[in-house]
């Protein structure tokens, strides 16, 4: 009797180990700054979004409150491409491409991983004048990006009381002559 309860014990026990997986996870650590913020903000709950390349699965965390975060993959970044990057937070945040992401590589102490560049964010619309990478930049430096004028258009006076729209609708351009 004790010989087909200890076969279909081990047997069950052989079934149960096999659908385990053994998977060893990779740690990502990182920080993310705000540009325009004061010293010491609270910078809780923002969204980092950490991918590789042909792994359907993803792993995302929020920030602690020092904008440090971490978050495990079960892939080995350093065998496949991976990114960290910002996807949002509490309130709306503006950044640049450059450092809306990051790619994923090795760390010093070996045992994790972080981030190649610093993921940045402003709390607020940048102005053109406050970093030297916008495109405003361009024109001041003598580089011109564009050599086209205003379109803007010629609008003739028109009396109100005809009902007529502005001429601007119905005149893109002022014949010069008759054919």
């Amino acid at each position: 009797m004790a010989l087909p309860w200890m076969i279909t014990t081990a047997l069950f026990l052989v079934l149960a180990f096999a659908s385990i997986q053994s998977s060893t996870c990779h740690v990502v650590k990182g920080s993310v700054s705000c540009l325009d913020c004061a010293k010491h903000d609270d910078l809780s709950e923002v969204n980092v979004l950490v991918k590789c390349d042909k792994v359907k699965q993803f792993a995302t965390t929020t920030t602690e409150k020092d904008g440090c975060f971490e978050a495990e993959l079960n892939v080995d970044p350093s065998s496949t491409n991976c990114e960290a990057q910002l996807v949002g937070g509490p309130e709306q945040l503006w950044s640049y491409k450059k450092t809306l992401v990051s790619k994923i590589v090795k760390s010093l102490d070996s045992k994790s991983f972080t981030i190649s560049t610093p993921l940045a964010f402003f709390t607020s619309c940048p102005s053109k004048s406050k970093l030297p990478s916008s495109p405003s930049d361009a024109k001041s430096t003598g580089a011109s990006t564009s050599t086209l004028e205003s379109s803007k258009t010629i609008d003739l006076p028109v009396p109100r009381e005809w009902g007529l729209p502005p001429t601007s609708y119905y005149i893109p351009i002022i014949p010069i002559g008759i054919p």
